[in-house]
């Protein structure tokens, strides 16, 4: 039997919030983790830097001290419909904070796995994964480029939207479920210290309204995150979006100051797998945790609340499975029950999304949504409520209990 260079009783594959967040609650919990990344630290990665208060609630859960943050902060949405302007505070809700941060992801990511490395996690940068390593039919560890080996129990795909170890072990993505696209860039403006969101729900793509929004977060430095999504990329694979998000900001008014000359970086793309389009979430040694998952909103395109809480689902039954003893069956019951916590959390909401995005890919769907159901302000509330995922557990108000209803007898996505 080849032997490993090296061990530990979990390997999380990937220093994103989902795997950063899983070996937090791991080294928390007593294991011996080893975290690694195939960059190196800082490293750009094309997000919206905009964190909600679903993860703002979800920091807090890792032990970090939000309230003393010097982050910037928001306090909630700014919605864009043509000429009109709708805004949307946070609710006001138990079950979580009434204001979320904007972040550069590269400065994020860096902050978790150094929380990481500070609970006993061991980070290993510049270390690219090759293949799961296997015992028998088993995944048992990692094989890098440079052909070292490391073994473990268990190992936690956290790899993001390619998923390369999901797909090693015949996890392919669902093709039902969107793959939704963002594109972003940064400008220097003098909207950055602006306390609000910006959504902007129409782009045109020429005569055809298409479906999604573009956005504006402020980074309270100077300048601002600048970009755009579409819900399901397959759609539209023929469309420029970098053309798309030049045109759209073209039309925007010149006080906001998106101009070429103000920006700062490149645009990047990135893909958004979207309402769990990876199955199973565990098996035979191997749990899909964040993007490697698809846990991202197909509302809103929200990944990194679903990646931080994903990884503390998963640690919280590697951690069972740890007590019941790694390889025998009361553990392989307790790793098992992660897919069932993910359905049982987001099946019935992320179906619902699912459907939400083939509604919307409708132009007529998406123009009478806008123009003739945001104006009323029921609607709009509901919407907000639905949209953001932000509703207390029980029910606070309708507004709760419509969107708790519906998620729970949806079928699980």
């Amino acid at each position: 039997m080849t032997r490993a260079d090296d061990s530990a009783d979990v390997i999380v594959v990937g220093a994103g919030p989902a795997g950063s967040a899983t070996a937090i609650h791991l080294a928390h919990g007593g294991c011996r983790v080893l975290l690694v990344e195939k960059t190196t630290f800082p490293r750009a990665k094309v997000c919206g830097d905009g964190l909600t208060p679903r993860a703002v609630r979800e920091m807090a859960r890792l032990g970090i001290d939000v309230a003393g943050l010097d982050w910037q902060r928001h306090v909630g949405l700014r919605m864009h419909v043509g000429r009109a302007e709708y805004v949307l505070p946070w609710p006001d809700l138990r079950d979580f904070p009434s204001y979320g941060f904007v972040k550069r992801r590269g400065e994020f990511d860096e902050f978790l796995a150094r929380r990481a490395v500070e609970a006993g996690a061991r980070l290993m940068t510049g270390t690219s994964v090759a293949a799961p390593w296997f015992r028998r039919d088993r995944v048992a560890g990692v094989v890098t480029k440079d052909g070292r080996r490391f073994a473990a129990p268990v190992v936690v795909a956290a790899d993001g939207a390619s998923a390369r170890l999901g797909l090693a072990v015949g996890r392919p993505r669902l093709v039902n479920r969107p793959l939704g696209v963002a594109v972003r860039t940064y400008y220097r403006s003098p909207m950055a210290d602006e306390r609000w969101l910006d959504l902007w729900l129409e782009l045109w793509d020429g005569p055809h309204l298409l479906p999604g929004y573009g956005w504006s977060f402020p980074e309270g430095d100077g300048t601002c995150n600048v970009g755009l999504g579409l819900p399901d990329a397959t759609l539209y694979r023929d469309t420029d979006y970098r053309d798309l998000l030049a045109r759209w900001l073209g039309a925007l008014p010149g006080t906001w100051e998106f101009t070429e000359a103000n920006r700062i970086e490149p645009v990047g793309s990135a893909a958004l797998p979207m309402g769990f389009n990876r199955r199973p979430a565990y098996d035979r040694g191997l749990l899909l945790v964040g993007d490697a998952v698809g846990a991202i909103s197909p509302y809103n395109g929200e990944g990194v609340s679903y990646a931080m809480e994903s990884g503390r689902m998963a640690a919280e039954q590697i951690l069972a499975a740890r007590a019941r003893g790694f390889g025998s069956r009361a553990a392989e019951r307790a790793l098992a029950t992660y897919g069932r916590r993910l359905a049982d959390a987001w099946g019935g909401y992320f179906w619902l999304g699912n459907l939400f995005v083939r509604l919307i890919t409708h132009p007529t769907v998406m123009r009478i949504a806008a123009h003739h159901g945001l104006p009323i302000p029921v609607v709009r509330n509901l919407t907000h409520r639905l949209l953001s995922g932000l509703t207390d557990h029980p029910a606070s108000d309708a507004y709760d209990a419509v969107v708790n209803t519906l998620s729970r007898l949806a079928p699980r996505a």
